[in-house]
């Protein structure tokens, strides 16, 4: 069937505007009898369609409502989550975007512009790439193969979703044109049974590929994308613990990626931990930080937390001193089996303990190592517990405890139990989005230590100046912007800024890691001004 060009342009989300197509675009672009009468604004769509949303039952429906509208017309899903950032994100990304990404292939209506390229078609990436942008510009690419999806494991190609989401918080918060981004998922099958005895499912039904020929993939597609797209930001998102920095460290000096779960988890942490010493007035360098689960978020948080106290001026040997992890086996020691070259770096001699055969369980390490700072990405429901959170704060006047393992059902506290728990001395933050605590007459505001705070503005400041490279100094950057926003001196003050300002501080982080590029010479060519770059690329959802 051959399309009209009424059909073509209203079926198309990047040009559709629906009723609001004035009469002489109407006359002009052949859709007249193609829309009712009536002529409505921007802001007139926006109402209609919010009342619309509100009938809708709370989570995944809500999210698969807005995702028609998504579909149908980008600027005005992006006018309308403007509007309501702090409502729509925990919609649009996570947590809800668990339930849908559990439920892709049974709810599944239409790519979204994404393209899904494969391990057995390996000779059709380019060409799937090429398909699936169909002539537009892209700048940003968002990459998943599906293997560490927050934390609910291995979902194969329903791990698509994650990319789409995450692209629309790019455009929301840092505001890149939405027809200048591009969801890529990488098929190399699943190790998920469930999917794999799904009929319904439909990414390719086999385990998952690993070594060489998986590696094969990987390199066809970033190849692939900087050929046809030669100014686009790879950013590699949710890919399993064995794959995530070896992908990185491949790519990282010849051109500009970005691994989320790796780097943008770590500038969270460090900024959330500035922001909280800030309001203990306490230095970094006299922090011990106990990292409760050493994967991929984990080691990202502990090496961004030592290069920052490196960049201080505190001698890398006596900066690993300061650092503990802890994963499923209880503190990593040098002797532990099956360590991943992240770990190593960080572990512990067996003879610095005189108890080191007990110290495969959380409260013992607490009681021997005596922490300041607990960041916990265990995925252990409650791990941080009465008992463990009471003997920490025994210690140290101000504990920084961040349980940010997410969806809901996996963080390890809760911020009214570490409240109630260390009489409100706690300086904490969570991976998901919390109401405000009432603790003995103080309103504490929680900071939300989820990535969508920081990846936005890392990835569009190094997109606006062509950043050859995103790096070190950059992320940085980005961490000391983020933690100096808060007012460290309102009592309950939060060691992160709250969402409702998601806008504002993404366009801080974007011109500070644009200026960054700019002042170590990694920007393109002729661009030296950070905030004109950042502001010249923005997008706005207006007709």
């Amino acid at each position: 069937m051959i399309m009209t060009k009424a059909m073509d342009i209203l079926n198309n989300p990047y040009l559709n505007k629906g009723t609001a197509f004035t009469e002489n675009e109407r006359q002009r672009l052949g859709l007249v009898g193609s829309l009712p009468a009536k002529v409505q604004t921007l802001q007139e769509q926006a109402d209609q369609t919010y009342a619309q949303f509100k009938t809708k039952p709370a989570g995944l429906p809500q999210r698969q409502f807005l995702m028609e509208i998504f579909n149908t017309n980008r600027t005005l899903f992006f006018y309308l989550m403007g509007q309501h950032i702090v409502e729509f994100m925990p919609i649009v990304y996570d947590p809800v975007i668990a339930d849908s990404i559990e439920n892709y292939s049974d709810i599944f209506v239409q790519p979204q512009q994404a393209a899904f390229l494969s391990v057995d078609h390996i000779d059709q990436v380019e060409k799937g790439l090429k398909n699936a942008a169909d002539g537009r510009d892209i700048r940003l690419i968002v990459v998943t193969d599906g293997e560490g999806i927050l934390g609910i494991g291995d979902w194969g190609v329903n791990g698509t979703d994650i990319s789409v989401g995450k692209l629309m918080v790019y455009t929301a918060a840092a505001g890149i044109d939405p027809s200048q981004v591009l969801a890529v998922s990488l098929d190399a099958g699943t190790n998920n049974q469930q999917l794999l005895a799904d009929p319904s499912y439909l990414g390719e039904k086999h385990q998952r590929v690993t070594g060489d020929p998986y590696y094969q993939l990987v390199d066809a597609f970033v190849q692939a994308a900087r050929k046809l797209f030669p100014q686009a930001l790879l950013h590699f998102e949710d890919f399993g613990r064995d794959n995530a920095t070896v992908i990185l460290n491949k790519y990282k000096d010849d051109m500009p990626v970005f691994n989320d779960d790796v780097q943008g988890t770590g500038i969270i942490a460090l900024a959330g931990v500035l922001g909280a010493l800030n309001i203990s007035k306490e230095k970094l360098a006299d922090q011990k930080f106990l990292t409760f689960g050493a994967g991929t978020a984990g080691m990202g948080i502990a090496k961004m937390l030592y290069d920052e106290m490196v960049r201080q001026g505190v001698e890398p040997s006596e900066a690993k001193k300061h650092f503990y992890l802890v994963d499923v086996q209880g503190l990593l020691f040098d002797d532990t089996e099956e360590l991943t070259p992240e770990q190593q770096q960080f572990t512990r001699s067996r003879n610095e303990f005189a108890n080191a055969d007990e110290l495969t369980d959380l409260l013992n390490v607490v009681k021997t190592v005596q922490p300041t700072v607990m960041i916990g990405t265990s995925k252990q429901p409650g791990a941080f517990t009465e008992e463990v959170v009471k003997e920490m704060a025994a210690h140290t006047d101000r504990p920084i405890i961040f349980p940010i393992s997410n969806p809901t059902k996996l963080i390890e506290a809760m911020p009214a139990d570490l409240l109630k728990w260390t009489d409100g001395r706690v300086l904490t933050a969570t991976g998901i989005p919390v109401d405000d605590v009432e603790y003995k007459d103080t309103t504490y505001t929680i900071g939300q230590a989820n990535n969508a705070l920081v990846y936005p503005g890392v990835g569009f400041g190094a997109i606006a100046v062509h950043a050859k490279i995103v790096n070190e100094q950059m992320l940085a950057a980005a961490a000391h912007a983020l933690g100096g926003i808060v007012d460290p001196d309102q009592p309950g003050a939060t060691v992160l800024p709250p969402v409702e300002k998601l806008e504002e501080f993404s366009t801080k982080v974007a011109e500070v890691v644009a200026q960054s590029a700019i002042d170590q010479g990694l920007a393109g060519d002729g661009i030296t001004d950070a905030k004109q770059a950042v502001a010249d690329l923005k997008w706005v959802p207006r007709y």
